[in-house]
């Protein structure tokens, strides 16, 4: 009985320090593609940040018959304000 349980806690403890190796690994590993991974993030960004700034002016070219009238409006909007304001008062001053 005695030697069955040796061999048992032998076992156990073999399966323990594998364990114990493979949290080791898992948490090495871990910490390294997170490292790595927010690594590659900062990267995609800057080059999807570079994409957006060569790109904006083509995508707005593109969008501009579809604004066109909403930016018409808006400038008569504008003009409409414009003109029903009083004209400000002129100071003057003594040279």
């Amino acid at each position: 009985m005695f030697v069955l349980s040796v061999i048992v806690m032998a076992v156990l403890a073999l399966w323990l320090a594998g364990a114990l190796i493979g949290v080791v690994f898992k948490l090495t590993f871990g910490i390294l593609g997170g490292v790595l991974s927010a690594l590659g993030a900062l990267f995609g960004l800057m080059i999807a940040g570079v994409v957006l700034v060569a790109m904006a002016p083509i995508v707005l070219l593109a969008l501009l018959p579809a604004l066109l009238p909403v930016l018409l409006i808006a400038g008569l909007v504008w003009l409409v304000v414009r003109a029903t304001r009083p004209a400000p008062a002129v100071v003057k001053t003594l040279p």
